[in-house]
């Protein structure tokens, strides 16, 4: 029989069996929890999230040979999995549903664990074990911030070719059906983005960096060692602005560093802060004087203005690429992490960061 009479679908799930083989022979080989954790983590959310949605072979006992493999590579019953899956992707509560299958593979998993746990005690305990359930931690990590707000997809291409496609994720909900190898071709204007992986998603939610700016409120050497790191980039990339006479500053309000250079910098300029967090705003009042607007509201990236200069922060809760793809204002001075260069732009070492310098 030709392997286009075996596989279903695709000949691209060809790939997926034979790493999942090779996922087998690489815990036998190298069984430290570090392989462990992230072999739970990376096969779930590839080869067995695949096989959930578009089961491989044509042949019903192919497909449950090779579920009942994934069930003791994983340690995961991938009946039990399965099912909560499709109950996720329907919007339904999960409710344990007891089958021969589901048995099968249960007791698969539970006479594995018991063959380690008897032949190497030492094994099971202090390295398969942690790295199982650091693998499920991992796993749960990822569900949480694929949904936190929403299925968010994530575009990045080393991601997505390590992971194929994974990162498409709201493509996905919107086409559960469809193959992995067909989800770019499916992006929908508007899907909710993150420029991170789902893992380290906890980026987005700027918790850090919010408690670091409060640090900085409490610190008057704080404050002197920021607007003095920050100022250096400001002042190299001046030159090449155009004319400054209106700037806007998103969410610019818990330490307003940037309204306070500009306002040095650019004396005679009107300056509006744009922040959705009404406390900032307060905070920002009562720190930056002058010729300053502030305004308590959401900036949506698509708005454009009449700005000569805007600036966005690190902390930007939105589409960062659709700024850099298509500036709202004459000039657009972006924070942002010091490995992701555009246009022109000054590192800030201290902060890990740049200041991105794009013009329409």
């Amino acid at each position: 029989m030709e392997s286009k009479d075996i596989l279903r679908f695709s000949r691209w799930d060809a790939l997926f069996i034979a790493l999942a083989v090779l996922h087998g022979v690489v815990l036998v080989k190298w069984p430290v929890s570090a392989i462990i954790a992230i072999g739970v983590w990376w096969n779930s959310n590839t080869i067995s999230h695949n096989f959930i949605h578009r089961p491989f072979f044509r042949s019903q006992f192919l497909n449950l040979l090779f579920s009942a493999y994934l069930s003791a590579l994983l340690g995961i019953p991938q009946a039990l999995w399965r099912d909560r899956h499709l109950a996720h992707h329907a919007a339904v509560d999960w409710r344990l549903r007891i089958t021969s299958r589901l048995v099968v593979e249960t007791l698969l998993v539970l006479g594995l664990w018991a063959i380690l746990a008897r032949v190497n005690p030492g094994f099971f305990l202090t390295a398969y074990l942690p790295g199982y359930f650091i693998g499920l931690g991992l796993c749960a990590l990822q569900g949480y911030y694929e949904h936190a707000r929403g299925a968010t997809s994530h575009y990045g291409w080393i991601y997505n070719f390590l992971l194929f496609n994974d990162g498409y994720h709201a493509e996905h909900h919107a086409h559960p059906g469809v193959h992995w190898t067909r989800l770019p071709a499916r992006i929908a204007p508007g899907a909710q983005t993150s420029r991170w992986p789902a893992l380290l998603r906890w980026l987005d939610e700027n918790a850090i960096l919010v408690a670091l700016e409060k640090l900085v409120l409490r610190s008057r050497w704080l404050q002197r060692f920021v607007l003095r790191s920050h100022r250096r980039a400001f002042c190299a990339l001046i030159p090449k602005l155009p004319p400054v006479r209106r700037v806007a500053i998103v969410g610019g309000g818990l330490f307003p560093r940037s309204a306070l250079i500009l306002r040095e910098l650019f004396p005679g300029a009107r300056i509006v802060i744009i922040d959705a967090n009404a406390r900032n705003l307060e905070i920002a009042r009562s720190m930056v004087v002058g010729n300053i607007e502030f305004v308590n509201r959401r900036y949506v990236p698509a708005e454009s203005s009449e700005c000569d200069l805007m600036v966005i922060p690190l902390s930007f809760e939105g589409d960062r690429t659709a700024i850099y793809r298509r500036p709202p204002s004459r000039a657009v001075l972006v924070h942002d992490w010091i490995w992701r260069r555009r246009g022109t732009g000054k590192i800030i070492p201290a902060f890990l960061k740049r200041l991105n310098l794009v013009t329409p």
